[in-house]
């Protein structure tokens, strides 16, 4: 008997190679911790139907992609474009862009470009805007449009506290949406750009309502689901996305009044900073809260440097919306690529504080300069500041696991010893 076999596209291997990974760590979301939310079905059915099954969620809209958060998903709202965030979490695209760029670059920029490599999109891109943060995705950009891709570069300054870079930045906000709109064939109008303020606004408010449940003792959401539900804000639809956590909050609620926590009584509470966890490299965040700890608050671009700060208007007129869009991704931004940083450092303290944390914990992607430099100044603040914290650096590949556990246990076991003792 002859049986066909049908040969496998480069894509279709990728893709499944893809819902491995994704499988792997929404099945350990699901079964490896104690007292899972029932709302967070939403979440998981998601992910698995973008990454395992690979169904496209935006048909009939303009794609927008966005090389980092400081691309205002406001003014892209307004022109009735979805905002999609192109950094990634996947190991597979990480090993195809680790053909194209120098292997000591960041893994998340190699996995991007991987993931452009291969054309294999979910949801293309329709355009990227690519901002000049980071030096590596700027370098990508170029990569990139050699793959036949659209990408805008949009100038960003590297200080934030001159009044020059304020009117830098505000011009290459103008700019951008000058072109978008262009591209869209759309006008932006003071309504649309009024009513996608507070609609992302809201989404920021709910998001800000759940971190509010992360304060009490008993804490009813874990770190690696906050983490699952902030970067599906990258790629859904926000109408869903917003329904969603509102289910998540309600059940919140029941969980608060019936004195659920998910974590052990001695469980330290831990701050995450650093390179920010893409899904599904949650290998980090997975480490932490099987190690009998639990991550209460984050500073990172992937969660919450991304809902923190909400637009604050003045003049509900166009150009002044402009400008406070402009203002709050400026302003507000706490990423380390500026010279100064002591925003990042005054936050992840009040962080410590607000969330009764106990340490925080700081990792850094091998290769990813900027983190990995500003980790001295950090390690020098928390020091001064009384505040124990453990620097980590790894990347995409599983196989440093064991290493890695190793030294988050004992971490967590002294700040188990320090709580003991001041008692």
């Amino acid at each position: 008997m002859h049986t066909e076999h049908t040969i496998e596209s480069p894509n279709e291997r990728q893709n499944r190679h893809k819902a491995m990974e994704a499988v792997h760590i929404l099945n350990a979301l699901k079964e490896d911790f104690k007292s899972p939310l029932n709302s967070m079905d939403y979440f998981y059915d998601l992910y698995e139907k973008v990454y395992c099954r690979h169904e496209p969620l935006h048909e009939g809209k303009t794609k927008i992609g966005t090389m980092c958060i400081q691309i205002p998903s406001e003014i892209i709202y307004a022109l009735d474009a979805v905002p999609i965030r192109l950094c990634n979490g996947f190991y597979t695209d990480d090993e195809i862009g680790s053909d194209l760029m120098p292997q000591k670059s960041c893994p998340l920029v190699k996995a991007t470009v991987g993931w452009f490599a291969s054309d294999n999109f979910t949801d293309k891109p329709n355009i990227v805007y690519s901002p000049t943060t980071c030096d590596q995705k700027t370098k990508a950009g170029v990569i990139l449009k050699e793959f036949g891709h659209d990408v805008i570069d949009v100038g960003f300054p590297r200080t934030k506290e001159s009044e020059e870079s304020r009117a830098y930045w505000r011009e290459s906000v103008k700019h951008f949406a000058v072109n978008l709109s262009k591209f869209q064939g759309k006008k932006l109008t003071r309504s649309n750009m009024e009513n996608s303020i507070k609609k992302v606004g809201y989404a920021q408010s709910l998001y800000h309502r759940l971190c509010e449940y992360r304060k009490d003792p008993k804490v009813p959401i874990l770190g690696v689901e906050m983490f699952l539900i902030t970067n599906a804000f990258f790629f859904d639809r926000i109408d869903s996305w917003v329904n969603a956590v509102e289910k998540i909050l309600l059940e919140l609620e029941e969980r608060k009044r019936a004195s659920v926590h998910v974590a052990g009584k001695a469980s330290p509470r831990i701050v995450y900073t650093g390179s920010p966890p893409i899904f599904p490299n949650y290998k980090i965040p997975l480490i932490i809260e099987n190690s009998d700890a639990l991550i209460v608050a984050d500073e990172s671009c992937s969660s919450n440097r991304m809902f923190n700060d909400m637009v604050s208007v003045d003049e509900w007129n166009l150009y002044d919306m402009i400008d406070s869009v402009s203002d709050k991704y400026l302003k507000a931004c706490t990423c380390p690529i500026f010279t100064q940083n002591d925003d990042r450092i005054r936050r992840i303290v009040r962080l410590v504080r607000d969330y009764s944390a106990d340490g925080v914990i700081y990792q850094a992607f091998a290769g990813c300069q900027v983190y990995e430099m500003e980790q001295r100044s950090v390690l020098a603040a928390m020091e001064r500041e009384g505040i124990p914290i453990l620097y980590i650096e790894s990347d995409y590949s599983p196989s440093q696991q064991g290493q890695l556990t190793t030294r988050v246990e004992a971490f967590i076991e002294s700040l188990k010893n320090r709580r003991r003792m001041k008692k």
